[in-house]
């Protein structure tokens, strides 16, 4: 079952994403008319921003160059969360440049950036002021300088007695660390959200398995939810999005169909738009 919440910690990735949509035929070494646009991404850091959209209590930890914390923290306060960014003063802010295709699905090329920065003293002991749970995505796990933070960070949930989830996040980087490492990092999850493919590699068993099918929608243990028709403009985002709205519901009274429900109307919210967060989270500047 879920627990009544405090404050949901989510700490890990803050990007800024440069989406790329051809409005012909790509013209290959050459020029190409398209829409481009600049929002603020980044898996974890999106997840925060839908649950604080969803009206959730919500804590994001993470980094981003120095000369964007301002902006970033202001990107995310506009959702209601509690923003404990950090700005490196020699890195630039993570970027993400996404290629959209015609299914409004993407390809991604990704420089971390700021956020191989992330240490333990980014996450002092006043973040855990209230906490009872504590979201992270796989990106913190796939690096080697973070993931010692993000499995200490599961440590102290469960020395403190706080809730863990994990987003795998990445099919190709799940392959690379290969399958026996991943589960010994999400050992300590009590709920984990794989899509398809990621399942299909981990063969993940268990209790706390929320299955994200797209389209097919979303199972957890024998409850299901079909994805709600919508006009998809852009999937990014839209794991993250229905993580978050599972864990709004789920972290409030554990019930499984309301937090299914909830997810996969986020998503859908998701998907109807530019951008992997709630609508209106246009960077400029």
């Amino acid at each position: 079952m879920g627990r009544s919440v405090e404050v949901i910690l989510v700490v890990g990735d803050l990007v800024d994403d440069i989406g790329v949509r051809p409005l012909g035929s790509v013209n290959a070494a050459s020029d190409t008319v398209s829409e481009i646009r600049m929002t603020a991404g980044g898996s974890a850091a999106n997840v925060a921003a839908w649950l604080g959209h969803l009206g959730a209590p919500v804590r994001f930890v993470g980094r981003c160059g120095a000369d964007a914390v301002s902006r970033h923290v202001a990107a995310l306060e506009a959702y209601g969360v509690d923003a404990r960014i950090s700005g490196d003063p020699d890195l630039p802010t993570a970027t993400i440049v996404l290629t959209l295709d015609d299914a409004a699905d993407r390809t991604m090329y990704v420089d971390r950036a700021a956020n191989t920065t992330l240490t333990d003293e980014h996450v002092p002991a006043e973040v855990w002021q209230g906490v009872t749970w504590l979201h992270l995505t796989g990106y913190s796990f796939f690096d080697d300088g973070v993931r010692p933070v993000a499995l200490r960070l599961v440590e102290e949930a469960r020395r403190r007695g706080a809730g863990v989830s994990i987003d795998p996040s990445s099919l190709g980087f799940l392959e690379q660390a290969g399958r026996e490492t991943i589960l010994g990092w999400l050992e300590g999850a009590d709920l984990v959200f794989p899509n398809d493919d990621e399942q299909r590699f981990l063969q993940l068993t268990g209790d706390g398995i929320v299955l994200t099918r797209g389209a097919e929608g979303a199972t957890f243990g024998a409850y299901t939810v079909p994805a709600l028709a919508t006009d998809a403009v852009d999937t990014v985002g839209a794991g993250d999005a229905f993580a978050a709205g599972f864990l709004s519901r789920w972290t409030s009274d554990g019930d499984p169909e309301a937090s299914l429900a909830a997810g996969a109307k986020a998503a859908a919210e998701c998907v109807a738009v530019r951008g992997a967060r709630p609508a209106g989270g246009v960077l400029r500047g």
